[in-house]
C-alpha cells in the first residue's frame, strides 16, 4: 500500500493542477479522497484527511484507483469523482446536476447564521434559499439553526433531484425543495412572512462562462454560472423581488461575484426597500457578501 500511494502521490504532484476556489485540493487530500472513492468508502477532501486509508483488499479496487487517478489528472473535478463536497461541517452530496459548492460560498452562510441566531428573528424562523442547486446552503442553515423552517427553490429539475438526494444523505427530510424560477414557487402565502432570503446566484458574465476553466465549463452546467451579459441579472431581479416576501426587518442575503460588492451595496441603499444595508469583505478585503434589511 506504501508503494502504491507514493507512486501515485508522485503523479499527482508533478502534474495535479488545482484551482484557487478550490483551495482543500492538493496532491495528497487528492490522492486520499480518490482512495476512499476507490474502496467504496466515498468521503469529501476534507473528511478524507480526518481518517486513515482504507485497505483496497483486491486488485479491482487498485485499477480502479488508478482510473480514478488518470480522470482527475484529465481535468474532472474531484468532487464528482468522489460524490462528495465538504461544506460548513457537512459532507454535501453533489454531481454534474448542479454547482460544486465553493468554500467562499462559506461567508454567506456564516452571515445568515449570525442573523439568524442574534438579529431579532423569531422563532422558528422562516428561511427561503433560491437558485439552492445542490442545496448545502439550505441544509447547512438547517443544520446550524435547527429551529429554523427552511425551504430551497430551483428552476433546474436536475439540480433539485440531487438536493432531494442529499435531504436523506443528511437527514434533513424537514427542509422543504420546490421548483421554479427564483421566488416564484412562493406564492402569496409568503408574502411579507419570510425572515430571511438567502441566494448564491449565477454572477458570472455570459461571455466568459464559456472560458472558464475546462474543469468548470466542460463539466458543471452552465445554468450556474450565467449571470447575464452584466453578470448581475439575477442580483437584481432578487433586488426587486425578495421585498414582497420579507417581512419588516427580514433580510436579502446575497453572494455577489468579485467587483459587484459596491455597486450592488449602493443600488441597494438607494431602494426604499431596504434601510440598511451591510457589505461584507473576505480576507482580501473583496466584498463578496452582501445583506440587506427590509424596510
Amino acid at each position: 500500500m506504501d508503494t502504491l500511494f507514493r507512486t501515485l502521490h508522485d503523479r499527482l504532484a508533478s502534474s495535479l493542477q488545482t484551482l484557487p476556489d478550490k483551495p482543500r485540493e492538493n496532491p495528497e487530500s487528492t490522492l486520499r479522497a480518490l482512495w476512499h472513492a476507490a474502496a467504496e468508502q466515498p468521503r469529501s477532501v476534507v473528511t478524507a484527511g480526518r481518517e486513515g486509508l482504507p485497505v483496497l483488499h483486491d486488485e479491482a479496487r487498485r485499477c480502479r484507483l488508478q482510473e480514478l487517478v488518470d480522470r482527475r489528472l484529465a481535468g474532472e473535478p474531484l468532487a464528482h469523482l468522489t460524490g462528495r463536497v465538504h461544506f460548513m461541517g457537512l459532507d454535501v452530496l453533489c454531481g454534474p446536476e448542479a454547482l460544486i459548492p465553493r468554500v467562499e460560498t462559506e461567508q454567506l452562510v456564516h452571515a445568515c447564521i449570525e442573523l439568524l441566531r442574534h438579529d431579532a428573528m423569531r422563532r422558528p424562523a422562516r428561511v427561503v434559499d433560491v437558485c439552492t442547486g445542490s442545496g448545502n446552503i439550505a441544509f447547512a442553515l438547517a443544520h446550524h439553526v435547527p429551529d429554523a423552517e427552511v425551504r430551497g427553490a430551483d428552476i433546474s429539475a436536475e439540480a433539485l433531484a440531487l438536493a432531494e438526494r442529499n435531504r436523506r444523505h443528511l437527514g434533513l427530510e424537514r427542509v422543504e425543495l420546490r421548483r421554479g424560477d427564483l421566488l416564484a414557487p412562493f406564492g402569496s402565502e409568503f408574502d411579507g412572512t419570510v425572515d430571511l432570503v438567502a441566494c448564491a446566484p449565477p454572477y458570472i458574465l455570459s461571455a466568459k462562462v464559456g472560458q472558464m476553466a475546462p474543469e468548470i465549463a466542460a463539466h458543471e452546467p452552465r445554468l450556474a454560472f450565467d449571470g447575464g451579459p452584466l453578470g448581475v441579472t439575477i442580483l437584481l431581479r432578487l433586488l426587486e423581488e425578495s421585498p414582497r416576501l420579507l417581512r419588516r426587518g427580514g433580510w436579502l442575503a446575497l453572494e455577489v461575484g468579485l467587483g459587484q460588492g459596491p455597486a450592488m451595496g449602493r443600488r441597494l441603499q438607494r431602494d426604499p426597500h431596504y434601510d440598511e444595508v451591510r457589505p461584507l469583505a473576505d480576507a482580501r478585503g473583496d466584498v463578496r457578501v452582501v445583506l440587506a434589511r427590509r424596510a
